[in-house]
């Protein structure tokens, strides 16, 4: 759906005004108790945040990836662990709504999209990251149902969400040998392993998902068998870009606290604001964030285009924001001197939370290895 600039202006505001009210007043307590607010969640769905851009003719907002990543930036600044919850939930919400049977549809995206049951999404293994096509996990056909055996890794949302999307083997033919298939959280054989003990990231739950003979209706595969790899990786361009934009807005944040600081904290007879040597990193830590919103929305739209250079603008847009992010937020942390140190002026904990993001949805690394893999099949 496209908006004129006026409307674009007037949900941005609603996103930002739920983001200040309900995200971020909160966002130390839940960090440091690790308490997932699924009632703030379900309010988020209430704004149609559960389906930003699954299809309208199924309730979904059917936004552009150009407005999610602004969306996302908006909501990381009330509180980048669960702006980042809600980016996964999304992608979850779009594979169902894109490669789903119209049955299954009708059963599960309308609660997705409401945020009233959540979803998680099962790649990762203990053995099985970035090399995504070397999963162990099986689905072997028994009649009109698939048995499930495995075990995932670094699940969000894990113990907590209703649907867990889990790509598994049904054949030995590489990643032509995945597939994709929904699994309702009270199946049978479904468990999780403890909650994971982390940097950041702690306002959502973090668990091993066990899948031991967990049965579920051949319906419940996503497209055909072998899809699954395909799938994943469709919905991880999309995930990367919401993770960078989650990224830039807990970076915003934190540089705004600095800039903030610089002009109140008194040293040497004079604010911070009036060293040139600060003053020079405040413009870096300036110029890195818009460079990376200037990038984030290069991407989006590659996208929403169809461009062919969208998988490496993703993994670009990726690659470049979560690292110079991470450097701006921590850049804060450092202008803040010891107070930045402390949990609560809320910095230290927007640094611990975007580290992960250089890891997760394909490592920086393997970001740049998608880059220069484009870049030399195009000199090719």
């Amino acid at each position: 759906m496209s908006l004129d600039e006026d409307d674009l202006q007037a949900m941005l505001l609603a996103v930002r005004k739920f983001a200040e009210s309900e995200l971020a007043p909160h966002a130390q307590e839940r960090d440091e108790k690790k308490l997932f607010p699924v009632e703030v969640l379900a309010r988020a769905g209430d704004l149609g945040l559960g389906g930003i851009y699954t299809k309208e003719e199924h309730g979904g907002a059917e936004l552009t990836r150009a407005v999610a990543v602004r969306i996302f930036e908006e909501l990381a600044r009330g509180d980048v662990a669960l702006a980042a919850y809600i980016s996964i939930h999304n992608m979850v919400a779009w594979m169902v709504d894109t490669f789903a049977g119209d049955d299954v549809r009708a059963e599960w995206l309308p609660d997705l999209i409401g945020m009233e049951k959540l979803a998680s999404y099962c790649l990762t293994e203990p053995d099985a990251g970035s090399d995504a096509a070397g999963i162990r996990t099986t689905a072997k056909r028994d009649g009109d149902a698939y048995v499930l055996s495995g075990v995932k890794q670094f699940i969000s949302g894990a113990g907590s969400s209703h649907l867990y999307l889990v790509m598994a083997r049904t054949s030995n033919a590489g990643a032509r040998g995945i597939s994709a298939f929904m699994v309702p959280a009270d199946s049978a054989g479904l468990s999780f392993g403890a909650n994971e003990r982390k940097m950041g990231w702690n306002a959502q739950p973090t668990r091993q998902v066990i899948l031991d003979g967990v049965r579920v209706p051949a319906a419940n595969q996503l497209g055909e068998e072998g899809d699954g790899f395909g799938i994943a990786m469709r919905g991880l361009n999309g995930g990367r870009l919401n993770i960078a934009a989650c990224s830039l807005g807990g970076a915003s944040w934190a540089v705004d606290r600095a800039s903030t600081h610089m002009r109140e904290r008194i040293a040497f007879g004079k604010p911070l604001s009036a060293q040139q040597a600060l003053q020079f990193r405040l413009a870096d830590m300036e110029t890195s964030l818009e460079a990376s919103r200037c990038l984030l929305q290069r991407a989006a739209t590659a996208l929403d285009d169809g461009d062919p250079d969208a998988v490496k603008l993703c993994a670009m847009a990726k690659q470049f924001v979560t690292d110079h992010c991470f450097e701006a937020a921590n850049a804060a942390l450092q202008l803040h001197g010891g107070y930045g140190y402390l949990s609560e002026y809320g910095v230290e904990r927007v640094v611990r939370d975007l580290r992960v993001h250089q890891i997760l949805e394909g490592t920086n690394e393997i970001m740049r290895l998608i880059v220069s893999r484009a870049a030399l099949e195009r000199i090719a």
